[in-house]
């Protein structure tokens, strides 16, 4: 897919994309801001397309070519990434199998992380991933399909335990020429007068409602106007001045649009965490000892090890 390439050039590209800054991207890859000025531009002079477009009044932007080369080239990372891992198992053979609920939307680096993963009591460990939205993920971790899930804002349930390791907050993609899309942070007031653009209900139904509460509480009759399954599918209605979109962080941050902007939302009944769940009293060490492995790498900073054995099972 991708030949004449190596790994450290698309994450080059990936990073200096999500960045939109030579200056963070380069901090972020640990290589100087002209080294990474060098790899884009060899990139683009050899194969004779621009991937960003430098502009002193808007800054760094991806190009058309630039976009799609950019989700192509996680997938190539991921799929490489599987096929390491797959012919390990290969290799090695396998006793114990971990199934791995993740929504469309989750964060490449949780599911490297768990894929680098090693356990010292399974040293034949294989990882099965099932891409699911919400509250698919939920019905399968009750019905034991799934060990466990990464899902964001889980319900409260005794029959689950969920652990929150990353904010959650959501965004609103808007028109460069809409009268907010100057403020470094939004209110749902700010769009109040605005059609919406929302992810349908099945795909979040516990986000959808607050969104729809929240609106109610500061007395907004929302102009629901759109549901979308993808960012992508958001963008382009937002880009053609349909209306405005609220997104969140995961999706917000995979796609650059012309003349579209991303603003976090700071209302604060619309922050919401990232959790791991699984069943309530699983007392599965493999389950658990998984669990513990991941959380030390993402739980917050300063997370107390005891609340960590709290919430799991011994």
């Amino acid at each position: 897919m991708f030949p004449n390439f190596e790994v450290h050039q698309l994450h080059a590209v990936i990073v200096l994309a999500e960045e939109l800054n030579f200056t963070r991207a380069a901090d972020k890859l640990h290589i100087s801001q002209p080294a990474l000025s060098r790899k884009i531009t060899n990139l683009e002079e050899q194969h004779r397309f621009h991937l960003f477009t430098r502009d002193k009044r808007l800054g760094l932007e991806l190009t058309d070519a630039g976009r799609v080369f950019v989700e192509e080239a996680r997938f190539a990372l991921l799929h490489g990434e599987r096929a390491v891992h797959l012919a390990r198992v290969a290799h090695e053979g396998s006793d114990s199998v971990l199934t791995i609920g993740r929504s469309p939307y989750t964060n490449h680096d949780w599911i490297s992380a768990m894929l680098a993963i090693r356990l010292p009591l399974y040293p034949r460990l294989r990882i099965q991933l099932m891409t699911q939205f919400a509250m698919e993920s939920i019905r399968s971790v009750l019905e034991g399909e799934l060990n466990l899930a990464l899902v964001m804002a889980p319900p409260q349930d005794a029959q689950i335990t969920a652990v929150s390791f990353a904010p959650a907050p959501l965004y609103a993609a808007l028109p460069e020429t809409h009268p907010a899309a100057h403020k470094e942070r939004l209110v749902l007031q700010d769009l109040a007068k605005d059609e919406w653009i929302l992810f349908a209900k099945r795909v979040h139904p516990f986000v959808h409602e607050a969104i729809m509460e929240t609106a109610r509480r500061e007395s907004i009759v929302p102009k629901h106007a759109h549901d979308i399954i993808t960012a992508q599918q958001a963008v382009d209605l937002v880009s053609e001045h349909v209306g405005v979109a609220i997104l969140t962080k995961p999706a917000a941050r995979d796609f650059h649009a012309d003349r579209v902007v991303v603003k976090p939302l700071s209302d604060m009944s619309l922050q919401f965490e990232t959790s791991v769940i699984m069943r309530a009293g699983d007392d599965s060490r493999l389950v658990n000892e998984f669990v513990r492995s991941f959380l030390r790498k993402h739980a917050p900073h300063g997370w107390p090890p005891k609340q960590m054995e709290l919430s799991l099972s011994a």
